[in-house]
């Protein structure tokens, strides 16, 4: 099952990813994880990206393109994956499909969690974290006992500079001039399947099932 999970930040992914890891027992695979385990080990395009990143330049396509070839290749893959975060736009989109006819190997479907936005703020802008033992807690959905105080150990909650409103609609529009073309690019593929976000982690776990069929 080779599976590409589209949405934007707080849409879920992590949540419904944890779970395809489990039912399919294949990995989740991000850009960054990539990036860092290539540099570790050393391999040809890991030495590339650390030539980039060491001259503080972007890591430029061709040698994300390359390390997302050599991370398929490696034998928990051979079940299939899962990629988040990749790809973000449609030249990488055009460059993975090349890539994974070279592998033989095809996506059998991508998975776009769609959410509404001023919900999606209201969602992410309402969590806050304790600044001492790190419990989460959400002002609407999981407030503590007292407003701004950690219940578990007593000290000030705090609200992470990522959660804040501003900054989550411009993840948003971030999210929106780059990926979104490629919810048309894979629906014109005919394997875009999109999901609505906002549904419980149950629901939107169970229309996934669906999606994909049950597969064992």
């Amino acid at each position: 099952m080779n599976l590409i999970l589209l949405g934007p930040p707080g849409a879920g992914k992590g949540t419904q990813a944890q779970y395809l890891i489990e039912k399919y027992n294949i990995p989740q695979i991000s850009t960054g994880d990539m990036l860092r385990a290539a540099v570790k080990e050393g391999t040809p395009m890991g030495v590339k990206a650390k030539e980039c990143m060491d001259a503080g330049n972007l890591v430029p396509d061709e040698v994300v393109i390359g390390i997302v070839r050599e991370r398929l290749q490696k034998d928990d893959c051979s079940q299939g994956f899962i990629l988040d975060g990749f790809p973000r736009t449609v030249p990488q989109a055009d460059a993975l499909k090349e890539t994974l006819q070279q592998l033989n190997k095809e996506i059998d479907a991508v998975l776009a969690l769609t959410v509404d936005t001023d919900a999606l703020v209201a969602r992410l802008a309402g969590r806050r974290t304790c600044s001492v033992c790190g419990a989460g807690y959400h002002v609407l959905y999981d407030p503590p006992q007292e407003a701004g105080v950690c219940t578990k150990c007593g000290a000030a909650l705090i609200q992470r500079d990522d959660d804040k409103e501003e900054t989550v609609r411009n993840r948003m529009e971030v999210y929106a001039q780059q990926t979104l073309p490629l919810v048309e690019y894979y629906r014109k593929e005919n394997i875009l399947h999109e999901i609505d976000g906002m549904d419980s982690i149950e629901t939107v776990r169970s229309n996934i099932e669906v999606v994909l069929g049950n597969n064992p």
